[in-house]
């Protein structure tokens, strides 16, 4: 047998610690929960509710899809934390003139000063990782996050894949008169 062929018994095999997006999660889960703990121990807060705030702060009033895009975020994820920030009074909804449907979400006062509070935090432990690399290593890695990027987003415009089916669709929608040709 080719030694190629061969395979070594007592050799641990480690396929998941080869892939870029299983040690990227496992990063961002060590990490992150630093980021985690400062929300909900120290602000009141979720990850998934920072976001939110992170990005209000950083782009102004935006509608919840708006939100939800710039914060990649499913809309229904979006609704409900935005429904707990309203309580909270972390954020305000505001209806448009003319049309009540459409509404603004925004900072409030209380919005605004948690994340003067708690982002320089958030920019502490991620700079405290950075440290890791020297300041050559720290631009080769940020031009390659560009690049891994911009290739993740033209891979998903180019992809052909199933949607998950959640229960959502009948069970008519299997049927051939009611699939669609490409």
């Amino acid at each position: 047998m080719p030694a190629a062929a061969t395979v070594d018994a007592a050799a641990p095999r480690r396929p998941l610690d080869d892939l870029l997006l299983y040690r990227m999660s496992r990063l961002l889960s060590v990490a992150g929960s630093m980021v985690i703990r400062l929300c909900e121990g120290r602000f009141g807060i979720t990850r998934r509710e920072w976001r939110l705030i992170a990005v209000l702060a950083s782009r102004g009033e935006l509608s919840s899809s708006q939100l939800a895009e710039h914060a990649q975020l499913d809309r229904a994820r979006t609704s409900k934390a935005v429904g707990s920030l309203v309580a909270k009074q972390l954020i305000s909804r505001v209806a448009k003139a003319g049309d009540r449907r459409q509404v603004q979400l925004g900072l409030t006062e209380a919005g605004q000063a948690l994340y003067d509070a708690l982002f320089p935090l958030v920019t502490k432990i991620n700079g405290d990782l950075m440290k890791a690399l020297d300041a050559d290593d720290a631009a080769r890695f940020d031009a390659s996050l560009n690049l891994l990027q911009a290739k993740a987003e033209r891979m998903v415009q180019e992809a052909v894949l199933p949607k998950a089916d959640r229960g959502r669709r009948g069970a008519s929608s299997s049927s051939p008169s009611s699939s669609r040709s490409p």
